[in-house]
């Protein structure tokens, strides 16, 4: 994984994601499920020039789809990850 812009895809908003940004400095990403723990740090700081302190990551095993039927489907599988700033930065989102 080199290029930064595999291993994150995209930043998760939800109302959980929001609390832990307001409360935790923490923000919640989706990445590549291949990415590790010391890529996504790197990525993050190197991306939005911000200092990391902390990674932790989850993987979610994609879902079922048509499953009443004998041809059925699951969308894909993913991971995310969570990821504490240093006080006092933070990433602007809008």
């Amino acid at each position: 994984m080199k290029d930064l812009y595999q291993v994150i895809k995209t930043i998760r908003l939800s109302e959980r994601a929001t609390i832990l940004g307001e409360r935790n400095n923490e923000y919640v990403f989706v990445v590549d499920p291949r990415a590790n723990k010391i890529e996504i740090k790197q990525a993050v700081e190197k991306l939005f020039g911000k200092t990391v302190l902390d990674v932790r990551t989850m993987n979610y095993a994609g879902k079922k789809k048509r499953e009443r039927r004998a041809d059925f489907g699951r969308t894909n599988h993913w991971k995310k990850a969570i990821v504490k700033l240093k006080a006092g930065e933070s990433i602007d989102l809008v």
